[in-house]
């Protein structure tokens, strides 16, 4: 196991967008019961953060799905809150996020807006569900460095979605008989001997590429400018080692950035249903990369995408609430499944306390090249 210290995050964090400044929204005009939204900041990119030095040829113009996903989320919520309030919903009714089942089904842009459009489906007193779509103009936006999104590009010709997704809202609920609660032992007691070896935050950065290649060539101590939460990566490498790819366990601790509202603000819009797009938002970042780690492309990948993406809250959003007094949250990824093209990625999000409380299962295009994308010698060449 590496002793490698991580470096402090400062300035580096400063540059980082909050939850707030990366996903906030601009309403549109409604069209019927269509509650349509625009992005107003672009979306992180992977792999064009590396610190100055340690630039590489850009692998990709896909924008970091976990955007999309997670602004969809909030856009579907927002147009669900709007629904309970007219409805005249009191505080005791109103229903907190419970499942996101989205699929991509488009490449998404980092420099253009997403546009978004939700509805609710169907409706009751305890378990409801509503739809988003999120689409991109077709032609550059009209902000001049392809961030800050005028409200002019509302009006663009789109192209067809880039995403779509029916999202579940459910009404918080006690245990059963105020006693029935189960689930497996959680990370910080399974992982004691590995977790306790070192503070969460003296852990290595969460690489912003998590390639094996990459990594090599670029280091193992780079932040990047990925917004929202800070992430670190233990190294489960002892432990993987010689175990079956469905054995192996992956563990990254986060937290938020920058403080988020937990509580209903007609100010900000943001309540605790908020956090629970944090760790949306937080569960899809390299997945697919680290499976294709496991299954032999960390030298050879050609391709990784996310095909769909499901995030099942366990709890009411109030238990998924990120307190900076609380500590660091856990995210345990493992990779059941790979084969044809492809790979499912399964992770547990894990409160400070060790409760579960939501559940990630992602499936998506894992694809290498029929020889090295890079070679021993590229690497030794590329750290001269």
């Amino acid at each position: 196991m590496s002793l490698n210290m991580a470096p402090s995050v400062g300035d580096e964090e400063d540059k980082r967008l909050s939850f707030q400044e990366q996903l906030e929204l601009v309403k549109l005009p409604r069209e019927g019961q269509t509650h349509r939204y625009m992005s107003t900041r672009s979306a992180y990119l992977p792999g064009s953060d590396f610190a100055k030095g340690k630039e590489l040829p850009s692998f990709h113009s896909a924008a970091f799905g976990g955007h999309v996903y997670a602004q969809a989320g909030l856009a579907a919520y927002r147009a669900w809150r709007e629904t309970e309030k007219e409805k005249g919903a009191q505080e005791h009714e109103r229903l907190d996020i419970h499942t996101i089942n989205g699929y991509f089904t488009r490449i998404g842009l980092a420099t253009r807006p997403f546009i978004y459009t939700a509805s609710p489906v169907t409706a009751s007193r305890t378990f409801s569900t509503a739809s988003v779509t999120a689409c991109q103009p077709s032609v550059p936006s009209n902000s001049p460095s392809q961030d800050h999104y005028p409200l002019e590009d509302a009006s663009l010709p789109l192209y067809p979605p880039a995403f779509t997704a029916l999202l579940s809202f459910k009404l918080p609920e006690p245990d059963w008989d105020g006693t029935v609660s189960e689930q497996e032992p959680p990370p910080q007691e399974r992982f004691a001997s590995i977790l306790s070896s070192r503070k969460p935050d003296e852990w290595l950065p969460a690489p912003p590429v998590d390639i094996t290649g990459v990594v090599e060539i670029v280091g193992d101590d780079q932040v990047g400018t990925f917004p929202i939460a800070d992430m670190k990566k233990v190294d489960m490498s002892e432990y993987n080692e010689g175990k079956p790819v469905h054995e192996r366990r992956e563990l990254l601790y986060y937290r938020l950035l920058k403080p988020l509202p937990d509580s209903e603000d007609p100010t900000s819009g943001y309540d605790a249903n908020a956090h629970v797009l944090v760790h949306a938002f937080v569960a899809d970042r390299n997945g697919l990369l680290m499976a294709g780690n496991h299954i032999g492309l960390g030298w050879s990948l050609g391709r990784a995408a996310s095909l769909s993406y499901h995030f099942v809250m366990h709890v009411e959003a109030k238990a998924a609430v990120m307190r900076e007094e609380d500590g660091w949250w856990i995210q345990e990824v493992w990779f059941p499944r790979a084969g044809r093209g492809r790979g499912i990625v399964e992770s547990k999000i894990w409160s400070p306390r060790g409760v579960h409380v939501a559940t990630e299962y992602q499936d998506g295009l894992i694809q290498g090249f029929g020889g090295k994308l890079l070679k021993e010698k590229d690497v030794q060449e590329a750290k001269l």
